[in-house]
């Protein structure tokens, strides 16, 4: 980056010399062109929490906040979903083009009984199912920027680490060298993979074994007091942290451990496989996973909720402390999957009278059976992975009926009060690709975002807002994958060390990332193959977007 030619200013003198000044100075404080790019995806770490607990970073979070940052960041599409949401990260592409519509669909043509798809899996691999799969990218149709990185040069690396293995998968795409994630007991690698287990791994494994075994009452931060607040869910309350009961291992899940877990298998990758160090840029993608559970678990708010955020900012601070330790040029960016709704009960006590839980009326096999029994048909019409979103005609009726148990289901699920839009698959599909700032995008425009013809349901149905999309009875007090705002906006935060920051608060998306990440490092990506654009990270006359690395 050059400073600016001051002389051809047309603002004032004293005007003009301030941002020339300003502008000169970040050029000269701009590192080489990176050599590793850090990838981080914090799981339903929405804007609103962002700027809720933006007060009390003291370590990574309040670093990055003096870089680039976009607080009003847009996972746009409607499928606000950890899987598609991790497939736009490192792509540039909406889901409509990943083809990742959902963490599961229907398949009605895969060779085995069980018909849905998880979108981590690999379904020819034999005897694999939507729950005991073998994970893979092979769902995911488009290349990542990793992919892009070793396509261009081999000699790139690719690694990828994460609590989910579809956060890992998602982001880290067809050709990751190295993966870690956690499996449920474990951390593991990819299957088939000849990667031998690092000892961070297996020291991280015993480590968590024991944690899981003989939990820690948590401590709750003095900051995190005042949101210590009980709220009576069904037959319990959250808002309290209360401790784990030993064995519980979906519970360490909810845990500082998780996170903890997963970031010191990153650092120790960074250190000991010298990422940044080789003769290409390297990539490592970073997924931190333990917010989502705990939104799920106790809700977006609570005491619960702020401990983790702010062990989020601990561990993006050691992320940052490792990487400047290893004194390699580095960029990176953090955002999020998705955003999140608290609980009903709360939303309620807030005043949110429309506040509730999906009603079980609106489950698929349900109203799937009933149309079957008014058309004479077996067992139920209708396929679904929910309560809303994709659902899908069974294959078993016959053609010359399609139409009308189609129009039968649209009309079932309009008449609920808890269904803001009802869509067809042939209704979406004709629209065009939404355009102009995601925020203004209206229900079918970001529905379509989601659309995939060849995975997509028959129909796409949309609650309306503050409904939390499953019962009570699935166990989650708390959601997401709404096609509303509380869902669908998220930070993207850039940063390297000695950038002018400066802060956007005009929406952009995450399918911005790869382009803007490629500018930086002079990699081509064909405008026509991805959906996102180039963000100028330059507060000054330059323009990141024009002029490559900086």
């Amino acid at each position: 980056m050059r400073p600016p030619d001051c002389a051809k200013k047309w603002l004032a003198r004293t005007i003009a010399a301030t941002v020339c000044a300003a502008s000169a100075a970040a050029a000269q404080a701009a590192p080489a062109a990176p050599q590793l790019i850090v990838a981080i995806s914090i799981d339903q770490f929405s804007a609103d929490l962002f700027a809720m607990y933006r007060p009390l970073f003291t370590a990574g979070l309040r670093r990055l906040s003096g870089g680039a940052v976009f607080p009003s960041g847009y996972q746009s599409h409607a499928a606000t979903e950890t899987c598609p949401g991790h497939s736009t990260i490192l792509t540039g592409a909406h889901p409509a083009r990943t083809g990742i519509i959902a963490n599961e669909w229907i398949d009605q043509g895969v060779e085995r009984a069980d018909k849905q798809v998880y979108c981590a899996e690999d379904p020819r691999v034999a005897g694999s199912s939507s729950s005991h799969y073998s994970v893979s990218a092979v769902n995911l149709k488009v290349p990542t920027l990793g992919d892009r990185l070793k396509n261009q040069d081999p000699r790139s690396r690719v690694v990828a680490v994460a609590g989910k293995d579809r956060a890992a998968v998602m982001m880290g795409g067809h050709l990751i060298d190295d993966a870690w994630f956690w499996d449920g007991h474990a951390y593991v690698t990819l299957p088939l993979s000849a990667q031998a287990t690092p000892p961070i791994v297996a020291a991280v494994n015993e480590r968590v074994a024991l944690a899981i075994a003989h939990p820690v009452p948590p401590a709750l931060p003095a900051a995190c007091r005042s949101r210590s607040v009980p709220v009576a869910v069904g037959d319990h309350a959250v808002g309290t942290l209360q401790r784990r009961a030993a064995g519980d291992f979906k519970a360490f899940r909810t845990s500082l451990e998780f996170d903890r877990a997963t970031t010191d298998i990153a650092i120790e990758l960074i250190r000991t496989m010298r990422l940044g160090e080789g003769q290409a840029i390297d990539l490592i993608a970073i997924g931190l996973s333990a917010t989502d559970y705990v939104g799920h678990t106790f809700g977006t708010d609570g005491a619960e909720m702020c401990a983790q955020i702010l062990g989020v900012d601990q561990n993006v601070g050691r992320i940052l402390a490792a990487l400047d330790a290893g004194r390699t040029p580095y960029v990176l960016v953090l955002t999020a999957d998705h955003g999140g709704l608290d609980l009903p009960e709360r939303n309620r006590l807030r005043g949110i009278g429309s506040a509730a839980r999906a009603d079980e009326a609106l489950d698929a096999d349900r109203i799937g059976k009933a149309i079957a029994a008014e058309f004479g048909l077996p067992g139920s019409a209708l396929l679904g992975t929910g309560y809303f979103g994709d659902i899908y005609l069974s294959r078993q009726i016959p053609a010359d009926l399609k139409a009308k148990v189609l129009a039968r289901a649209r009309e079932l699920y309009q008449a609920q009060p808890q269904v803001a839009g009802v869509y067809s698959a042939a209704e979406l599909g004709a629209l065009p690709a939404p355009s102009g700032p995601a925020s203004d995008w209206s229900l079918p425009e970001r529905l379509h975002a989601s659309f995939d013809a060849t995975r997509s349901g028959d129909l796409l149905v949309a609650p309306v807002p503050y409904v939390t999309m499953l019962p009570l009875s699935s166990g989650f007090v708390a959601h997401h994958g709404s096609p509303w705002n509380y869902d669908r906006r998220v930070p993207i935060l850039f940063y390297w060390p000695g950038m002018a920051g400066f802060e956007q608060v005009l929406p952009v998306e995450t399918v911005d990332i790869l382009p803007t990440l490629a500018a930086l490092i002079g990699l081509a990506v064909p405008s026509a193959q991805i959906d996102g654009r180039c963000l100028d990270l330059d507060p000054g006359p330059a323009d990141t977007c024009a002029h490559g690395a900086p």
